[in-house]
């Protein structure tokens, strides 16, 4: 790539890094927020939703406004606000100002990644774009490997709210840099699609069984997903015994084994099929699924072990579960089509989040009781996507897209 496009892309990779950082360090601070505001794992399990629900409101919202703007004053507008909530988040005091910080920083954050993505798209031309889009999963994997952990031993040795401060700092030091070196992107605004052929797209996409079926499939994969995460790290430190220092190893560990997984999932997929290897590695959750969800005390050690073959499964699942969702749809549709896909799984996270809250309760000691329950509902949902993807697979060789 060009020295400008490869400044670009790391601009973007160093932004999605904090935009994931925020999204994914809320969930484990659980164990340390509950007793702190003397939560109940419903009111926590809130707090988590808030932000994916106010992204599904957004991003939905952006479908019908987003290309009416210069590509990167739109990205600056979002991620400028995106800090504000972020740093909001640092200076809560309870439950209801939590939610209202986090339910900021989802609105902004909702427009931020479709935004990242349209300006790599139409600034790296086409044979080096996918050079340009391996770095920017970089600031995903960074932020999974790295950050979460990072944030965790923040939290633990200094204050829960030093998390959000770091990310509001790394951003505003990035913020200047955004404005100088991102050019301005409006080729978009020189055809404009009307609105009437907008929502002529979505009629459409709710007509095709085949587009049903990925959008119904890859909602309820991440609710299937999520369900147990939320209330994961009080889980191990109130029920399994999990020194409260020890957290962050199980992130590092869950976040390096993922990656390597990563690797050679999608050639196995190529290789195998999209279907068959999603169907093996869902399959293996399940028995993963109910061993962290029913745990009993257990030596740290194995609570990594067994997290870490959790989290390969999972991105076993979701590797070939993406790729084959994105055959479900012509390149003619697909921009529509995957912009309400990231709309579903931001409603499948929230949902996840609250029906967590739902279905478990809190004790004085803040110990989670019935989150088998949660475990029973994670499988059920993943043999529904098992099904799922038999019948995509079926509508994809049916209607000529495989």
């Amino acid at each position: 790539m060009k020295r400008n496009e490869i400044v670009l892309v790391a601009l973007m990779a160093l932004l999605n890094f904090t935009y994931i950082l925020d999204f994914m360090i809320m969930m484990p601070l659980g164990n340390i927020l509950m007793p702190q505001w003397n939560l109940n794992s419903s009111q926590f399990s809130i707090i988590v939703s808030s932000y994916s629900l106010a992204a599904f409101v957004s991003s939905f919202a952006a479908i019908f406004f987003a290309d009416k703007f210069d590509r990167k004053n739109l990205l600056l507008v979002a991620y400028f606000g995106f800090l504000a909530g972020t740093l909001g988040c640092a200076f809560a005091t309870n439950a209801a100002t939590m939610i209202i910080a986090r339910s900021v920083t989802g609105i902004f954050g909702g427009l931020i990644s479709a935004q990242v993505l349209s300006i790599i798209a139409d600034i790296i031309p086409y044979e080096r774009r996918g050079q340009a889009m391996g770095m920017l999963m970089g600031g995903f994997a960074l932020a999974s490997v790295v950050g979460v952990p990072f944030g965790l031993y923040l939290a633990n040795q200094f204050n829960w709210y030093f998390p959000f401060l770091v990310v509001a700092g790394v951003g505003l030091l990035l913020f200047p840099l955004l404005m100088r070196y991102v050019p301005a992107v409006r080729a978009h605004l020189a055809n404009p699609i009307p609105l009437k052929g907008r929502i002529e797209s979505f009629v459409h996409i709710f007509s095709d069984r085949t587009q049903m079926t990925a959008l119904a499939f890859s909602f309820i994969l991440i609710m299937g997903h999520f369900l147990i995460i939320p209330l994961f790290n009080p889980y191990m430190v109130y029920n399994v015994g999990v020194p409260q220092k020890d957290t962050p190893l199980i992130y590092l560990f869950g976040g390096i084994s993922s990656l390597i997984t990563a690797q050679f999932v999608g050639k196995l997929s190529d290789k195998y099929g999209k279907r068959q290897v999603f169907v093996v590695a869902a399959a293996a959750s399940l028995v993963l699924i109910l061993m962290l969800t029913n745990m009993p005390r257990i030596p740290v050690y194995l609570v990594l072990i067994i997290f870490s073959i959790w989290f390969s499964a999972a991105t076993g699942r979701t590797v070939p579960g993406q790729a084959m969702t994105t055959q479900a749809v012509s390149a003619k549709t697909r921009g529509s089509f995957m912009s309400l896909n990231s709309c579903m799984q931001s409603l499948g996270t929230g949902f996840a989040g609250l029906i967590s809250g739902w279905l478990t309760f809190s004790d004085a000691n803040f110990a989670i009781h019935h989150y088998d329950y949660l475990g029973y509902l994670s499988a059920i949902l993943i043999l529904v996507c098992i099904a799922l993807a038999i019948r995509l697979d079926k509508l994809l060789v049916l209607n000529g897209l495989k």
